[in-house]
């Protein structure tokens, strides 16, 4: 008894819904607000990731460090979780040296921060003795 009309009932299991945000090649006092705004814009379509892609970013100040922080708290009210891609090791430091990258889930690459299906960030290099935390 084959042929017939055999239906396969597959209930669809759904991925993250993920927006990427293409960040500029420098975050300051001038474009933080435009980057929040941008940020923030992308979690109208409901995403459960946003992605800031710093792929090409090689400078940020704290005026854009505050405006990534914004956007992430944005995100966690959303039900969304955002993952910061920064290729570049001055902006990295700079977040390390902050201790923003104790709060922002900070990626070396775009397929690595696409990739990880789990709530946390790909490691990063061995933690020293330098990281401090605020109280």
């Amino acid at each position: 008894m084959s042929g017939g009309s055999r239906r396969s009932h597959a209930t669809p299991v759904p991925g993250p819904h993920t927006a990427v945000v293409a960040l500029p090649a420098e975050i300051d006092a001038a474009n933080a607000g435009l980057v929040e705004a941008a940020l923030v814009s992308a979690l109208a379509s409901r995403p459960t990731v946003l992605i800031a892609d710093g792929t090409t970013t090689a400078f940020c100040d704290s005026r854009g460090v505050g405006a990534l922080i914004g956007a992430h708290r944005q995100a966690a009210a959303a039900g969304a979780q955002l993952r910061l891609v920064i290729t570049g090791a001055p902006v990295r430091r700079i977040l390390k040296l902050i201790g923003a990258d104790q709060l922002l889930q900070v990626y070396p690459s775009l397929a690595g921060a696409q990739a990880n299906g789990s709530h946390q960030p790909a490691p990063h290099s061995a933690a020293g003795p330098d990281n401090q935390e605020s109280a």
